[in-house]
């Protein structure tokens, strides 16, 4: 079969399409004839090698899996002897980031708890965009109506998380204003945000609204900041950024433990496919709308990765295999 591989760490173009062995499955897994996968920012990172953190799940010298893309949305071809969820010709997506990857190819394999059935309403390449920036937004916004008339403030709302992550807080009743940069305001806008910032000309820091909930995509300022823009009772969530940004937030969480704040700040823990049934069920009845900046062939993925790791995408780009 064809896939996009990489055997060192480095630029985008370090991928490459190669013909490789179709893997086999075993007893509790399925194969996939994958239809569509999409990019996410670990999808960068894993080529990159970039923070650290890559490396010490990828390889600290040479990348372990071969194969990225950890969204999937395809058709089942096998199963085996054990799985009782899907049979051949099931339609299915689902993130296969504790499954090995493999996305980024004409077949995956997957235990069957990775996958879920693919509503008949969407088509493929929507479905492909849900899993992992879908679920990363779930869980940060969290299922409950609990945000009705309360203010979010979304730091990287353009893209493929931040997309979600506002139609979800929407859907909730908040108030949500939305950061990114100077060329996606008008995106938010469309996609009913209160309130744009564009980092590129404000300074969160000098803000004088207070936020119910921060979802933050892309931390790069300081723990202290983002604790003075809580209201009362205020909880951060830190959804991805820089390794030294993660270990001040786990500082700041103890501290806030000790000194009983009544702000949180925590880091958001991916669980992989949680609740992913109910949001690709959102989404078939158009609920949430998964946002496609572009789609592209297996052929370009290098260039889908260097597309998403320069900031540019305005929600998921999506790879299309035929």
């Amino acid at each position: 079969m064809r896939a996009a591989v990489y055997d060192r760490y480095g630029p985008p173009e370090v991928l490459h399409i190669a013909e490789v062995g179709e893997p086999t499955v075993s007893e509790s897994e399925v194969l996939v004839r994958v239809r569509a996968s999409s990019v996410n920012s670990w999808d960068c990172d894993n080529v990159r090698g970039s923070p650290f953190l890559a490396r010490a799940v990828g390889g600290p010298i040479r990348p372990r899996l071969r194969v990225l893309g950890a969204d999937v949305a395809g058709e089942v071809t096998a199963v085996g002897r054990l799985v009782t969820r899907f049979k051949p010709g099931d339609e299915v997506l689902g993130d296969l980031s504790s499954s090995g990857w493999g996305g980024f190819a004409e077949f995956a394999s997957a235990h069957e708890d990775a996958l879920v059935r693919k509503p008949a309403a969407l088509a493929f390449e929507q479905a492909a965009a849900i899993p992992q920036a879908g679920v990363l937004a779930l869980q940060a916004v969290g299922r409950s109506d609990a945000w009705q008339g309360k203010r979010v403030l979304i730091n990287g709302a353009g893209g493929g998380v931040g997309t979600f992550a506002i139609q979800l807080a929407r859907a909730a009743g908040a108030r949500v204003t939305g950061v990114d940069a100077t060329a996606k305001l008008e995106f938010m806008r469309s996609l009913g945000v209160e309130s744009v910032i564009d980092y590129t000309r404000e300074d969160l820091a000098d803000l004088a609204e207070r936020y119910d909930l921060i979802i933050d995509v892309s931390a790069h300022r300081s723990m202290s900041d983002y604790r003075r823009l809580l209201a009362p009772d205020g909880r951060y969530v830190m959804v991805g950024g820089a390794t030294s940004r993660i270990l001040q937030l786990l500082l700041f969480g103890a501290w806030g433990a000790a000194t009983r704040s009544d702000r949180t700040m925590a880091l958001l823990v991916h669980q992989p496919n949680r609740d992913l049934d109910h949001l690709a069920a959102l989404a078939a009845a158009g609920t949430v709308v998964p946002v496609i900046d572009r789609t592209c062939e297996l052929a370009d993925v290098a260039a889908a990765i260097r597309h998403v790791s320069e900031g540019h995408a305005k929600g998921k780009v999506v790879v299309t295999v035929a």
